[in-house]
């Protein structure tokens, strides 16, 4: 029997309910085979506390920006610009306008689609990895 993450999918964001974590961050995503893009939506002063995980993460802002501390070192991301941000490495952000992301993440994050994040639901703690 043939795995459906063998075979091509086609979504439409419209169609994927968005997740509501808190109430200045909300998500939604697909997950593939071997990756996971994210469509997240924060509003203005969202804050994703510091965490890390064993995920690569590409990050792309389509509206808005972020401001990222990764390493002690503070980086803003705008409309149009991407981060890299490589696995285990601690990172956190906030939002410095309303914004909508798109995370690319490799392999997909399990905590996610098992709803075992709590350091992102209404700003709790750090995430262990």
């Amino acid at each position: 029997m043939d795995d459906p993450k063998d075979r091509p999918s086609y979504v439409r964001w419209k169609d994927v309910e968005v997740e509501e974590l808190s109430p200045l961050i909300g998500r939604q995503f697909v997950v593939g085979k071997d990756v996971m893009v994210a469509r997240v939506l924060l509003k203005k002063g969202a804050n994703v506390p510091l965490h890390h995980h064993h995920n690569e993460q590409i990050t792309y802002i389509l509206e808005g920006a972020l401001e990222f501390l990764i390493a002690g070192e503070r980086i803003v991301v705008r409309a149009g610009e991407v981060l890299c941000i490589p696995p285990n490495v601690p990172h956190e952000a906030n939002a410095l306008e309303d914004t909508v992301d798109v995370d690319i993440f490799n392999p997909p994050r399990q905590d996610w689609i098992d709803r075992d994040d709590a350091y992102l639901r209404r700003g709790t703690t750090a995430e262990k990895g």
